[in-house]
């Protein structure tokens, strides 16, 4: 042992001590009481999120036809691809694949398998927390902007918001594991539903009460017409995320061979994909009708009347954000705690999972403030990161590992879904990255202030 540090060797000594289960220390696996409708509130509040309040701006990037057949085809192939990563959960006796990259090694081996899978989970978790956090600021600059009013005033931007919401996730990130947020996303739930609801009843009243005229055709919001029709495409499929991290809300709730845990998964899993079409469809279709082509970028945006509602509205979109943020944060502070204690040897203390889990919270809110493009950042890694892992990889394990009779109806759906998930990873990005840049170069903020009352 001579050359290696005392402390070293003691924390190699209590990861390997038979009376330390690291599986019952790490977030996603320290308990196992979960049921049905732990899986129905978790996965709402995975998928409901900012991608819901881009919809109605993506459908009037791609107009009528195609943005209702993306619309309904993403909502079919998702709960499709959604049901294989519940069926291969523990399609192996006497094994549970517990996150997503351990199904991705044992479809694509040990090394590559987690070559494949981590970077890409990673980036669609950091992304959604990163887009979150804009989102969060956007709808408390709302609140403030509806209740104040256009008084000259001290200017305050989407910054100040950003960094006012990201202040509530540092003490939010203390806490331990998936079931212990379970309050906090059962509460993010309700609100995902409620103001999806306020978005696309207020729009049909506002439809009914002006009665004007409203243009749907294309119109150049950025570079061209071409471009956001791409960027549209990933606003769209940012709307569907609650695959990184399905199989690690499947991993709270306990199986036996008797009841294994894919039955109350998929039930809560159905149960929350009827939630989404409930939230999805109404606000898309219902805020495109009523605003055409001049719907800002976050439906709730284009909404002022009746002010105390819309008010409450992103209020409720501030408090699902809260819980969402940690739906897709936890994941990741799961896999930074595993490497630091297994590879590194660290000690499994509160000092040390305070310091990750609040490294990241500043991480995610540094690169939201320097990056407040909501309409972009959907885009972006809608196309480059969310087609992957949502739309075509597990097909691609489920042909691996199932192995289907060549021409078969499985084989085919599942060949025709990774052609379209390979094409919109491809082509979404292009569009997303080109609205990124643009409003870089302009160099504007989204709605960029509000005013304050004067001391």
């Amino acid at each position: 042992m001579k050359g290696i540090p005392h402390d070293h060797i003691q924390n190699q000594d209590l990861v390997e001590d038979q009376s330390f289960d690291l599986e019952d220390w790490l977030p996603i696996t320290a308990s196992r009481n979960a049921n049905w409708y732990y899986s129905a509130f978790h996965n709402v509040t995975a998928i409901v999120g900012a991608g819901l309040l881009g919809l109605p701006y993506a459908m009037s990037e791609l107009g009528w036809g195609p943005g209702v057949v993306v619309l309904i085809l993403s909502w079919v192939i998702t709960l499709y691809t959604l049901w294989q990563m519940i069926e291969m959960h523990e399609m192996f006796e006497g094994q549970r694949f517990d996150r997503y990259h351990e199904l991705g090694q044992a479809a694509f081996g040990k090394k590559l398998g987690l070559y494949i899978i981590v970077p890409l989970q990673l980036l669609v978790e950091i992304s959604v927390c990163i887009v979150y956090m804009v989102t969060g600021g956007k709808s408390l600059k709302n609140v403030h902007d509806l209740s104040v009013g256009d008084d000259s005033c001290t200017d305050m931007t989407i910054r100040h918001f950003i960094l006012i919401f990201a202040s509530s996730q540092f003490l939010l990130s203390l806490l331990n594991n998936f079931n212990s947020i379970s309050g906090v996303s059962l509460l993010a739930a309700v609100m995902s539903v409620s103001y999806s609801t306020i978005a696309w009843v207020a729009s049909l009243r506002k439809a009914a009460a002006t009665g004007s005229v409203v243009e749907y055709g294309y119109k150049k919001r950025t570079t061209s017409v071409p471009l956001d029709f791409l960027s549209a495409l990933g606003e769209m499929a940012f709307a569907y995320a609650g695959h990184n991290v399905v199989l690690e809300i499947q991993a709270t709730i306990p199986s036996t061979p008797e009841n294994p845990s894919k039955r109350p998964m998929w039930k809560g899993a159905v149960v929350a994909y009827i939630i989404v079409a409930f939230c999805y469809f109404p606000v898309a279709l219902v805020g495109f009708k009523t605003f055409g082509n001049s719907v800002e970028e976050n439906i709730l945006e284009s909404l002022s009347k009746p002010k105390a509602l819309v008010i409450v509205a992103n209020m409720f979109v501030v408090v699902h954000l809260l819980g969402s943020y940690q739906v897709y944060a936890m994941p990741v502070f799961d896999m930074i705690e595993s490497v630091m204690i297994k590879k590194w040897h660290f000690s499994p203390t509160r000092v040390l999972r305070f310091t990750i889990r609040w490294a990241f919270v500043a991480a995610t809110m540094g690169i939201a403030v320097g990056l407040p493009y909501y309409s972009a950042l959907l885009s972006f890694f809608g196309g480059f990161v969310f087609a992957p892992t949502t739309y075509f990889i597990p097909c691609i394990m489920w042909l691996i590992l199932k192995k289907p009779k060549r021409f078969s109806l499985s084989w085919c759906i599942n060949w025709l879904f990774i052609i379209l998930g390979v094409v919109l990873m491809i082509i979404a990005p292009i569009g997303g990255l080109a609205k990124l840049i643009y409003h870089i170069k302009k160099g504007s903020l989204p709605n960029s202030k509000c005013k304050l009352p004067k001391n």
